[in-house]
């Protein structure tokens, strides 16, 4: 877990940006990860996940709680396989990395727990959100479900 939790330090000023702007890069860096994803699971010859507007509320939701909070930690899961209706969730949590990219490849690929969710076969679907913090540093949150 340490790795997910290193982080460079850099001048809050530099992170001020309109929110308009830091939702398109919360965007952008969901959709990287998402994208990263998707080829480390064909890589290995999984199905490709599709994107779950639920599970993406979800995820988005705890990167912002965390991004707020300060704290990694992992959400109850039972409320999103409540309202997200599903038989089966996950979750993969990280801080620190720079891109949606390399937050799957450096962080998440290279833990045997988040691997594995990454992995899962039978996953199908999946939503990520991501969060900027007052110092600058991405929270992500990458949720898996099965229906």
């Amino acid at each position: 877990m340490l790795a997910l939790l290193v982080a460079a330090v850099v001048s809050s000023a530099l992170w001020r940006v309109p929110a308009e702007a830091s939702a398109t890069r919360a965007t952008a860096y969901a959709d990287s990860a998402f994208r990263a994803t998707n080829v480390h699971r064909a890589d290995q010859g999984r199905v490709q996940l599709r994107e779950a507007a639920c599970l993406t509320r979800m995820a988005e939701r705890w990167a912002r709680h965390m991004a707020r909070t300060g704290r990694m930690v992992h959400q109850d899961l039972e409320p999103i396989i409540r309202r997200c209706e599903l038989s089966m969730v996950g979750e993969n949590i990280a801080v620190g990395y720079s891109s949606g990219r390399a937050v799957v490849k450096r962080g998440w690929m290279h833990s045997e727990g988040h691997r594995a969710n990454i992995l899962r076969r039978e996953y199908r679907l999946m939503g990520i959100g991501a969060a900027r913090d007052s110092n600058g540093r991405w929270w992500a949150s990458q949720v898996f479900g099965r229906s």
